[in-house]
């Protein structure tokens, strides 16, 4: 099935695409076929005939998050009925009959300049011809966010971050849904053909409120303990906050006590549950080379010499961090980055890993992906 995701490179497209590319990896290990053409289009596409073209050509499903949400009055009033004419009309010059799924938002139904210009989007997507599908957003956060930039999580993720207060508006609410979760809403729509118009709810929280969580958050987890993980949702805003602090914040190096006869630390504490468990790796071997889209996962080596690797999905750069036994690091794995674990020593590597959760084969939350290469 060919998907195009619009607007690949922002906090939506990026969310569908690492769970759709997460799909084909895990058919690849099961050695089945892929279900997914995965075409990540940009904002550029939309200003090239040809380029749109190809893109849109033999598509069966769009999954449309590309839009303007920041901009002056006049370019938010163009913008987005204009990128929706030009896919619109995309589809007519290539005979493409996909199921569009829209990105829209609960704006759509406020008479502001942005509400007004989503709205005729979405009505100009409508009348395309083709399978339609209106998702309409509340509040969306999510690993990759952007501070500063109409997200008011990430933008406290952010000052909690950097111990700056920020402004709150104490009666400020929103409704909350994760970015992964709406781009899971998008692409079961697309895939089994739901039409018509989806609604998250969303989960209502007064701004202050979710101020004080993730402060909660940022301070339990700065103490070296794991807050609580067992909510869904309380999971996912802990994700968002820490994809905020790779790569600048890592590692962590453990709190050491010696004495006469010898050291002790913790490893791992909290999180409401999970699971430990130990390895050995021969010198050379490799381990890992996977990614998770919720788990928490953290790596510790307690005797010998390697090298973690951990490099974004769909991205090239990898970032390395040299760990030894003799120097207690902790490294917790950012979910939607793939990692592994290379014993560069003459001895055997023991590690510590623990996970938030206990594994479910049926659903073990780990897809297989190279660090050393980007698909």
């Amino acid at each position: 099935m060919k998907i195009v995701v619009t607007g690949a490179s922002g906090l939506l497209g990026h969310h569908a695409s690492v769970r759709l590319h997460a799909a084909n990896s895990a058919a690849r290990f099961r050695g089945e076929v892929e279900p997914y053409e995965l075409v990540r289009m940009g904002h550029e596409a939309f200003s090239d005939d040809a380029q749109l073209d190809e893109v849109i050509s033999g598509a069966e499903a769009v999954l449309h998050f590309a839009g303007v949400n920041r901009a002056s009055e006049e370019e938010l009033k163009r913008g987005n009925p204009a990128i929706a004419t030009r896919l619109s009309d995309a589809i007519d010059r290539t005979g493409a009959s996909p199921h569009i799924v829209y990105a829209n938002s609960t704006h759509a139904a406020s008479d502001t300049v942005y509400g007004h210009s989503k709205r005729i989007a979405g009505e100009i997507l409508a009348a395309a011809g083709t399978p339609y599908t209106d998702l309409v957003l509340p509040h969306i956060f999510g690993e990759g966010a952007r501070p500063d930039y109409n997200n008011v999580t990430a933008t406290f993720i952010a000052r909690v971050i950097d111990g700056i207060m920020p402004n709150i508006d104490p009666k400020g609410k929103v409704r909350l849904l994760h970015a992964g979760e709406a781009a899971q809403l998008a692409i079961d729509a697309a895939v089994l053909g739901t039409t018509g118009r989806i609604a998250p709810p969303g989960r209502p929280t007064p701004v202050q409120e979710l101020y004080e969580c993730i402060r909660g958050l940022h301070e339990s987890y700065m103490s070296g303990l794991f807050p609580d993980l067992r909510d869904p949702f309380d999971l996912a805003l802990f994700n968002s906050y820490r994809a905020a602090l790779y790569p600048e914040n890592y590692p962590f190096s453990l709190k050491v006590n010696t004495d006469p006869r010898g050291m002790l630390f913790e490893a791992a504490k909290g999180g409401g549950g999970g699971q430990t468990f130990l390895s050995r790796t021969h010198p050379g071997i490799v381990r890992g080379d996977h990614f998770h889209l919720d788990k928490v996962e953290r790596f510790l080596v307690l005797e010998g010499d390697a090298i973690i690797r951990i490099r974004p999905v769909l991205g090239e750069e990898v970032w390395e961090c040299r760990v030894s036994g003799s120097e207690p690091t902790a490294i917790d794995m950012p979910t939607l980055h793939t990692h592994n674990i290379e014993n560069v020593g003459n001895a055997p590597l023991l590690t510590l890993f623990w996970t938030n959760a206990v594994f479910d084969p049926a659903a073990p939350d780990t897809y297989a992906d190279p660090v050393a290469g980007a698909n």
